[in-house]
């Protein structure tokens, strides 16, 4: 390799220099390691600098492969750790969109092997994705999110970027609904009937859910929940992270997904999903985006499947944790009541 993917492969120089520093400027650094992400191991490097060094971070976080290999199969075959470095190569920097800042991205051509270095943000914690959050809290996500939609709102530029325009329908359609079968044995006894039934009638309307036209394209997330967003200590400000799963589609099934995937109680979500979508609506307006609300609220329903789908694909394919049982257990129930109190197998 022509760059470390791991931090015992990295030296204070090649740090250093990353980060625009001379030689000889970093004496050493510690490791520790970060997150719970499963597509991916993230370490935060503590940074000894030496004297006289005072305009560079006293810390940064490092992301590189999985350490599993069944993680990193899937990451290839989707182009996962393509998407992520992909983006902060070309988009995030001038974006405006509320995302780290990237000091250095190298992908290797293999799509795996590869090394992000970004600012660490901490104090600012990642949510809970188990232990949810109201929509109050969830107001500055919804803007974060309006941010990200508003940046490529029907733009050509939707097609032109390769990384972007990947369509991963071919690999859904031979994956799909066999992955469901594992989900729906390995969740039997946790996931009620109905909410398992929400992945069989996925499964019947699949070509119809992978072909559905939404009323407008933007750039998505894809994975718009609370372990993939930093909040600040004041509660007002947070950041969009974990940029794996970007793809083309509708802003307002990445905001069902936020919604649905965050807010435990269902009655509390079913109060929610419509407030929510019309401070979204408000955000992208303030941005100079005019939308038919009635076709991004159909839009919105129907993405209050992606949880659901999200939740079955990777749990099959990602390394297995006790907590990412739960989490994947809870990315389906609580999506499937938000998709059935919404009727969204109707739009299908």
């Amino acid at each position: 390799m022509s760059f470390p993917t791991s931090p015992e492969a990295m030296t204070p120089a090649w740090i250093a220099a990353r980060l625009g520093q001379p030689a000889g400027a970093l004496r050493g650094f510690t490791t520790a390691k970060v997150g719970t992400g499963q597509m991916c191991d993230s370490f935060r490097l503590t940074l000894d600098w030496a004297e006289g060094i005072d305009d560079a971070p006293a810390s940064i976080v490092a992301k590189c492969p999985s350490h599993d290999a069944a993680s990193r199969n899937i990451a290839a075959l989707t182009g996962t750790y393509v998407k992520e470095v992909s983006w902060y190569r070309e988009l995030a920097a001038d974006s405006g969109v509320a995302a780290p800042h990237c000091y250095h991205a190298q992908i290797a051509p293999d799509g795996v092997d590869f090394i992000l270095l970004l600012a660490d943000l901490a104090p600012a914690r990642p949510g809970d994705q188990l232990a949810g959050m109201g929509l109050d809290a969830l107001g500055p996500c919804i803007d974060a999110a309006a941010g990200l939609h508003a940046l490529l709102w029907n733009d050509a530029r939707l097609d032109a970027l390769p990384w972007l325009s990947r369509d991963s329908g071919d690999l859904v359609r031979a994956l799909f609904p066999q992955l469901y079968l594992g989900f729906r044995e390995r969740y039997a006894g946790r996931l009620a009937p109905d909410i398992l039934g929400v992945g069989a009638a996925l499964v019947e309307r699949l070509e119809a859910w992978l072909t559905r036209t939404p009323a407008a394209r933007t750039i998505v997330h894809g994975d718009l929940r609370l372990d993939n967003i930093l909040f600040a200590p004041d509660p007002r400000e947070c950041w969009l992270v974990d940029w794996q799963t970007l793809g083309r589609g509708s802003g307002a099934a990445d905001l069902a997904y936020l919604v649905g995937t965050s807010i435990a109680d269902p009655v509390e979500r079913a109060a929610a999903d419509r407030p929510a979508f019309d401070r979204w609506l408000s955000a992208l307006r303030a941005q100079g985006i005019e939308a038919d609300a009635d076709a991004l609220w159909d839009d919105y329903r129907v993405g209050a499947l992606s949880g659901y789908f999200m939740a079955v694909f990777a749990s099959m394919n990602v390394e297995r944790t006790p907590r990412g049982d739960e989490m994947f257990a809870v990315m389906a129930e609580r999506p499937a009541r938000q998709a059935l109190a919404l009727g969204s197998l109707d739009l299908l």
